[in-house]
């Protein structure tokens, strides 16, 4: 089992989006490393969708549906889509700064690399932000 972070701007996809459609393939991925991520996703793996841009929050939790496959935006065959569907949304979503932080947290790729829009996460780190989600705000 593999854990992951997923950033998109909710003015494309958001949250509410991926509750009311119940499915998000995320695409036009065109960062290398971004791809590999989407490459190394397997199916149940757990994925936390983070609304970038506005908001800056993990909204809640995903699991890969559909492995990566053609990105239909582009016939360039190097990028790939991942098609995730919804498990649990955040009563409390956590903020960018809560997660700036905590000290758990300093190295996830959230903060070590910023506009990196596919991330893997470590089970403590994921566990981490979803243990925030289920605490109340301050």
């Amino acid at each position: 089992m593999n854990y992951w972070l997923v950033k998109f701007a909710p003015f494309r996809y958001s949250w509410q989006d991926v509750l009311r459609n119940g499915k998000f393939e995320i695409y036009s991925v065109r960062n290398h490393q971004a791809r590999n991520n989407l490459k190394a996703m397997k199916i149940n793996d757990y994925v936390l969708f983070y609304h970038s841009q506005q908001g800056n929050e993990v909204k809640g939790i995903m699991k890969v549906k559909e492995e990566a496959h053609q990105d239909k935006t582009t016939a360039d065959p190097r990028w790939v889509s991942v098609t995730f569907e919804p498990v649990e949304s955040f009563q409390n979503p956590v903020s960018l700064s809560q997660i700036k932080n905590d000290s758990g947290l300093e190295n996830t790729g959230l903060i070590k690399q910023p506009r990196l829009a596919v991330m893997r996460l470590k089970k403590e780190e994921y566990t981490c932000i979803v243990d925030l989600a289920k605490n109340k705000p301050n």
